[in-house]
């Protein structure tokens, strides 16, 4: 049987990885440099499957800082920055879709 790692990734789009910060749980980003930003537009955006496997590799080899690391599906803004693409990740980024009971 075949590692989820070693799998060929579908990418249909750009794609961006996000993980949670080991210490409390924040979402983080993926940058170009291979550190976590807790910003998605300071993401590194890949677009073939085997960018993304690369920054997988390279996610999954930094679990004392970020764990869960998982490829996103992300828009490209007019600056060319990463934004959400689907719910998921706008509540990901943004919070919950309701307020908090006062």
């Amino acid at each position: 049987m075949t590692s989820p790692l070693q799998r060929k990734l579908k990418i249909s789009g750009p794609t961006a990885i996000t993980a949670n910060r080991l210490a409390d749980g924040v979402v983080v980003w993926l940058t170009p440099g291979g550190s976590w930003s807790l910003a998605i537009a300071e993401a590194a955006i890949a677009t073939t499957g085997e960018e993304v496997q690369r920054l997988l590799t390279l996610a999954h080899g930094d679990e004392n800082t970020a764990v869960g690391a998982y490829a996103a599906r992300v828009e490209v803004t007019a600056e060319g920055r990463a934004a959400p693409a689907n719910l998921r990740e706008r509540i990901r980024v943004n919070g919950p879709t309701i307020a908090p009971a006062a």
